[in-house]
Parts: structure tokens; sequence; C-alpha cells
């Protein structure tokens, strides 16, 4: 087995991990970058890639990983600090989480993406334009989440089946948490956020669910 360190935005390099080969990337890595470094891991029939850095370094290198097909490649991954993604896949951090990455197993685990072909490691949450309410109708499988005005949606992944959960935000209430393999929103007009990114453009309709194949997640 081939283990490689993908180091984003000069993320610190645990000890554990100092000795391995490693590529430099932006914070969040580009394909470019991901397509030099792939072809080098694939002449071992068991490539191992950790990555060092935030939800949304780790997003782009599974999305690549999906839009290529190339989820066969085990991912190990190394934050700084806790995330949402680092507590959704119980992976620890700094050098707990590098001494998993690298010694840990690979579990096959489910795979969130949403319809725009972008995968969600931590956390999405939807807003109406301009950060107002959002206005519409939510379902996660054939449980209607809400409908009308909230506040926020949240997505977030699940290290487990059923894929993902979702909640809605109305001021100070307790979050309910629903568990499925998809979310359906309908509305008015909203801006999506995903692992810390906002999109650009506003959107009528946002799916995420789980793809029909699991990603390789090292712990």
């Amino acid at each position: 087995m081939s283990t490689h360190v993908l180091r984003c935005d000069g993320a610190p390099v645990p000890i554990a991990l100092a000795s391995l080969p490693t590529t430099q990337a932006s914070a969040i890595p580009d394909a470019t970058a991901l397509d030099e470094l792939l072809p080098v891991m694939a002449a071992d029939s068991l490539p191992r890639l950790i990555v060092l850095g935030e939800d949304a370094g780790l997003a782009a290198v599974l999305t690549h990983l999906l839009r290529t097909e190339r989820l066969g490649v085990e991912l190990g991954y190394v934050p700084v600090d806790r995330t949402y993604g680092s507590r959704a896949y119980e992976t620890g951090t700094g050098s707990a989480a590098a001494k998993r990455a690298l010694e840990g197993k690979a579990q096959e685990t489910p795979l969130v993406r949403d319809d725009t072909g972008s995968v969600l490691i931590g956390r999405a949450t939807i807003v109406g334009e301009r950060g107002q309410k959002l206005e519409g109708e939510a379902y996660v499988d054939d449980t209607r989440l809400f409908t009308g005005k909230v506040a926020a949606l949240h997505i977030s992944p699940m290290l487990e089946l059923p894929g993902l959960q979702a909640t809605v935000q109305r001021g100070l209430r307790k979050r309910r948490w629903i568990e499925g393999r998809a979310l359906q929103l309908g509305t008015s007009g909203a801006i999506v956020t995903r692992d810390g990114i906002t999109a650009d453009r506003i959107v009528k309709r946002s799916t995420f669910y789980r793809h029909h194949e699991p990603w390789l997640l090292v712990r």
C-alpha cells in the first residue's frame, strides 16, 4: 500500500506523517493538482491519500474522485481543529487523527452529494435570498421537514446508513434532526453554502442525497 499526503493551505504536518511523500495544494485543491497526483498513486493496488486541511478541501478531493470514477482510493482526514466533518465522521484532529489516518482501516462510508455533483463532508446551510428566511417546502425521503418559512435549513452527512440528516432552524427551538437517504427542497429562491463555501447563484430547487457508491474513509 502506498500512502501520500495532500497538504492544503500549509496545514501543520503531524510528526507521524512527516516522512511521507507530500503534495502542497491550495485550501481547496484544484483538478490540475489532483490529476497530477492520482495517476502516481494508481500505480499501487491500494492507494491511500491523507488530506490535511478543512472540510472544503476534503470535499473537493472527494468530488474529484467521484467525477473521475476513482472512489477506490482510501482517504484519511486530518483537520487541525474540530470541524463539522470531523464530528460527523469521528476522525479526531491533529496527531490523533494522523495516527488514525495512517494506521486505521478503510471503511465503506455513505457518500453524500448534491444535484450539482458536489460532495458534502460536514455541513450545508440553505437560507433565503440576501440571507433572509428560507421560504418553501422540504422533505427528507417521505417525511416533510417543513413548509412555509424557516430561518435556515441544515444538512449533514452521517457515518452510517441511511446517509444524511437534516434539520431546520426556527428561533431558539431545539432542533430535531431527520435521517434519510435524500433531502429535496423547493423554494422561491435560496442560497446554498456547502462546507463553508457559498454558491454564487440563487436556486429554486436543491437536492442532497446518498450516492449509490460509498467512499473509503480510513478510521
